[in-house]
């Protein structure tokens, strides 16, 4: 079984952007949640910082993240983030903790 990758990109709005980039993230989720390799993805505003937001998606290996990357829904809110964001996107990849589980 493939090991579970959860990703954490966080977003900046720029002034007056922030319902586009809401529009973009959510946009996202239904073709991404269609994609084999997706086990998550969960677009999230930010309560304590205006027009920032994140996303965690969850991907079944890094060969389904790949496979997302080269999709034409994320090849389109690429470009459309590097209009509407302050600075290009952020990115935390992580992994379960090696050893015993807490359940």
């Amino acid at each position: 079984m493939p090991e579970i990758l959860t990703m954490i990109a966080s977003f900046q709005a720029k002034p007056g952007q922030e319902r586009r980039l809401q529009d973009e993230l959510n946009a996202m989720a239904e073709p991404s949640l269609a994609e084999p390799g997706c086990a998550g993805y969960r677009p999230l505003v930010d309560a304590s910082r205006q027009g920032a937001m994140v996303i965690i998606e969850q991907w079944r290996g890094r060969d389904a993240l790949e496979v997302h990357f080269a999709t034409p829904h994320f090849r389109h809110v690429a470009k459309v983030l590097d209009e509407i964001l302050v600075e290009p996107f952020g990115a935390t990849m992580l992994t379960e903790l090696p050893g015993e589980q807490a359940s």
